[in-house]
């Protein structure tokens, strides 16, 4: 009788084990789900996010607040003018952030002198673009403060967080632009670049300025899978130019390296696996070229990076017809 009784239970205890077992499952494949769909890249479409990177003490006391921003797309290039959709709430709407946003992360892109007496307050940057809206909220609280240190390991430049007294020590470098800061050109008419950068050459490049490596042994590197805990950066002087506002096309003669984070390998970016610093030009000069589709005023930066710490300058470039 109880055999009987037992197996008269089996499939009602088999059933209910299946249907727990259903239930784990279906969990799982919508949790694998969900991280897929945090996970999905878009090449365009998608808004950019404005980022408050931290505060910072400038060398005559007064403090800084740094800005960046995060683009969600890989490959679109989103532009907001200055106004209702682009503008900080105080202190007035323009506060020399960019109007061209570059694709994906760009980190410690601007400064903002912080008025004395700021005291407590906030100074909230807000973006809009393709319908989202999103803000970034600055303040002078202490666990917000940052240095040359905190900037390198940020970027990628001292790896899961290392560093040495000899990275510690590493200064921004100095890039000045040659001629005048402002410049007047022609629709189609080349516009030549020159910079000049000076650096303390903290980080050494492996191998900047020794002669490219043998065939096979770029073949052998290629086919080695880069190994990432956290962003990398590599380093090593190089400067690159790029636009920081105005919303036409600027082709730039030689193609410049990104100064954004593009991680995918073979781009022409300091945080892709296998990119190899170019070597430095004679007495540091950088000679490029610019060109641009469409009339308006545009304002280009020369960025100079040494993989950890960076400098910019601009150069203000109205285009004619």
């Amino acid at each position: 009788m109880n055999t009987n009784l037992q197996g008269s239970r089996c499939p009602a205890s088999f059933g209910r084990v299946i249907a727990s077992l259903s239930l784990v499952a279906l969990a799982i494949l919508l949790s694998g789900r969900g991280h897929r769909a945090q996970s999905l890249s878009y090449s365009r479409g998608q808004n950019v996010t404005p980022a408050f990177e931290g505060w910072e003490t400038n060398a005559d006391g007064s403090s800084s607040f740094l800005f960046g921003y995060m683009n969600a797309n890989w490959e679109e290039e989103v532009d907001v003018p200055i106004g209702p959709d682009n503008s900080f709430d105080l202190l007035g709407a323009d506060l020399g952030q960019p109007t061209h946003f570059l694709p994906r992360r760009n980190r410690f892109v601007f400064k903002v002198p912080v008025p004395k007496g700021f005291g407590n307050q906030e100074l909230v940057w807000t973006l809009t673009s393709h319908g989202v809206t999103d803000s970034a909220y600055a303040s002078l609280r202490p666990d917000y403060f940052i240095d040359n240190v905190v900037i390198a390991s940020e970027t990628g430049a001292l790896g899961a967080g290392w560093s040495d007294p000899t990275m510690r020590a590493n200064k921004p470098p100095a890039v000045t632009v040659e001629g005048e800061q402002t410049r007047r050109v022609q629709v189609g008419q080349p516009l030549q670049l020159v910079a000049f950068v000076t650096d303390d050459g903290i980080p050494q490049a492996p191998g900047q300025g020794a002669p490219m490596p043998d065939p096979e042994t770029v073949a052998r590197q290629s086919m080695m899978p880069p190994h990432r805990i956290t962003v990398d950066k590599a380093l090593g002087l190089y400067l690159s130019w790029f636009v920081y506002r105005g919303s036409g096309k600027v082709t730039f003669d030689p193609v410049q390296v990104k100064p954004w984070e593009d991680t995918r390998a073979g781009a022409n970016s300091p945080w892709a696996p296998l990119w190899i610093v170019p070597p430095l030009p004679p007495a540091n000069k950088w000679v490029a070229q610019a060109t641009f589709d469409t009339p308006g005023t545009y304002l280009l930066r020369a960025r100079a990076d040494d993989g950890g710490l960076l400098a910019d300058a601009e150069l203000t470039v109205t285009v004619t017809r």
